[in-house]
């Protein structure tokens, strides 16, 4: 089967038109027609069924479309890969991903670091979640993700490199004018009779295991869409809530981060794919690692070295924070 009848059917499936597909891909429509007719042939059942609109896929064209459309997709990075070697350069922008928090501090950091060692580069950042950034590195959509082990976890896999920068103690965010606010470390039971707000199950996860430890429960009575939909409800007087260490230098000013008593902790890691490597990826490495440091500073220790034994050793299970 040659993949530019695939494209065709799929870009037929995207736009509902035999009509509308030929003029996309400069084709005449008979001849749309002919090859979608041919890759029928080709599996014995029908893929395109008329309706009053246009066309759509079959149950059995659903499933085609779906498979046809990943393995374009990978075609057209293995395209990218041969032509960025023969070019021998990176044409493309450097893609970072990052956690929201670290988006919002240590890799901005890390990217000016960078810039001011190798000159003009262009790049793109783009924020999610852990287990988003990871499938888009494996995907090829991103060169480097900047991630956290906060439950559910980081995957054990072959396919990404993993490297640990440090680990990051969680801290509490009050509004301004809270009785603690401006305080030493505070215990978790002093906060009990607190109303909580998060905006992510691993967030919640941490604050529960922590308030739990301490044979208190946390009242997660809010949810916030996102991070800053999150400390705006702190900084209204409606809740208080746990963020990472890390963004504590990034807060607005009508809030005020606390530290806990014995913090709960996420590791934070690289993640890059083995393969064709974006040249500047190396040295952004190195420059997060000084970046963390500065943000966040940590002596070393028994539990900086404890998580570095941890991902040196295989694990059959997601690290746990």
């Amino acid at each position: 089967m040659e993949l530019t009848v695939w494209r065709t059917f799929v870009t037929v499936c995207r736009l509902g038109s035999l009509s509308a597909a030929a003029a996309e891909l400069n084709h005449t429509q008979s001849a749309v027609s002919r090859q979608i007719a041919g890759l029928e042939r080709q599996l014995g059942v029908p893929l395109m069924e008329r309706h009053a609109r246009g066309v759509r896929p079959t149950p059995a064209g659903e499933v085609f479309r779906h498979r046809a459309l990943a393995t374009l997709n990978e075609a057209d990075r293995a395209v990218r890969a041969v032509q960025d070697l023969r070019d021998g350069a990176f044409n493309r922008p450097l893609a970072v991903g990052a956690t929201p928090s670290l988006a919002a501090g240590v890799v901005p950091e890390a990217i000016r670091a960078l810039l001011e060692q190798t000159g003009p580069l262009q790049w793109i950042l783009l924020p999610a979640l852990s287990a988003q950034l990871h499938d888009r590195v494996i995907n090829g959509d991103l060169d480097i993700a900047v991630v956290t082990d906060a439950p559910p976890g980081l995957p054990d896999d072959p396919r990404v490199e993993r490297r640990f920068l440090g680990l990051d103690d969680m801290a509490v965010v009050l509004p301004a004018g809270h009785p603690q606010a401006g305080s030493d470390p505070v215990h978790i039971q002093t906060l009990a009779d607190q109303t909580w707000v998060e905006d992510n199950d691993g967030s919640a996860a941490l604050l529960r295991q922590h308030a739990a430890r301490a044979g208190v429960t946390a009242r997660i009575d809010l949810t916030a869409a996102d991070l800053p939909g999150k400390l705006a409800l702190v900084a209204t007087g409606h809740a208080i809530a746990l963020i990472p260490g890390v963004l504590t230098r990034a807060l607005r000013t009508d809030v005020t981060a606390v530290p806990l008593v014995d913090p709960p902790t996420r590791g934070i890691y690289t993640i890059t794919r083995h393969r064709n490597p974006h040249p500047s990826a190396a040295p952004l490495l190195a420059a997060l690692t000084t970046a963390f440091t500065s943000v966040h500073p940590t002596a070393p220790g028994p539990r900086a070295e404890s998580r570095n034994a941890e991902i040196a050793t295989p694990v059959e299970t997601p690290l746990q924070a």
